[in-house]
């Protein structure tokens, strides 16, 4: 059983991988179809999906959610996996300086997006794709049933920065796994510290 176990994650981490290689392959062709894709109406709803993550999502439906008496031990980790992942994510944007694909001039910014980005706010990896990500171990341990809901909206939340011509597909991805590994061994190690069942 062990090794069945063993090989499935092994599995995993090469599909992991795979993908996240062939996507900076592809980086600039769908940088271009997403941007061929754009309509008024769809940009909107990016626009809203992408800051509602900052000011509403996170800071007040995820401290709602987790008030609850016997998920409050959760917030500390949650929020620890929070500033971790957005650490990482500063880190790694100051190493590999990458610039977005607007500044490269690839795709255009979408019309409406308002964002101004600070000469060190590189491309890689998404800073928000990292954060909706940190959450979900979180998500899938306390709300199995909303996890369903909540991987929907990371997902549109990276796709988003894509639509919107500010990060790669590469960006995303990256930022994804980076953000849910994070939020994985922040859980563990609070349950293995705290003796959390």
């Amino acid at each position: 059983m062990k090794e069945v176990k063993k090989r499935k994650v092994v599995f995993i981490w090469i599909l992991i991988a795979t993908v996240i290689f062939l996507s900076f392959y592809f980086d600039h062709s769908i940088s271009q179809v997403a941007e061929k894709i754009r309509t008024a109406g769809m940009t909107n709803f990016f626009i809203a999906i992408t800051s509602m993550i900052a000011v509403v999502i996170i800071f007040i439906f995820l401290n709602v959610i987790f008030a609850e008496r016997d998920k409050r031990k959760w917030l500390i980790p949650l929020w620890l996996s929070a500033a971790i992942s957005y650490a990482i994510a500063f880190i790694l944007k100051i190493i590999i300086q990458r610039q977005r694909p607007f500044e490269l001039g690839i795709v255009s910014i979408a019309n409406g997006v308002k964002e101004t980005f600070a000469s060190w706010d590189f491309s890689f990896p998404s800073s928000h794709a990292i954060l909706v990500f940190a959450v979900l171990p979180f998500i899938s341990k306390e709300y199995p049933k909303l996890k369903y809901v909540w991987i929907v909206f990371a997902c549109l939340v990276a796709f988003s920065r894509v639509y919107l011509g500010v990060h790669f597909l590469s960006d995303v991805i990256s930022g994804a796994v980076i953000g849910y590994l994070v939020g994985f061994f922040t859980l563990k190690w609070w349950e293995e510290k705290f003796k959390i069942i």
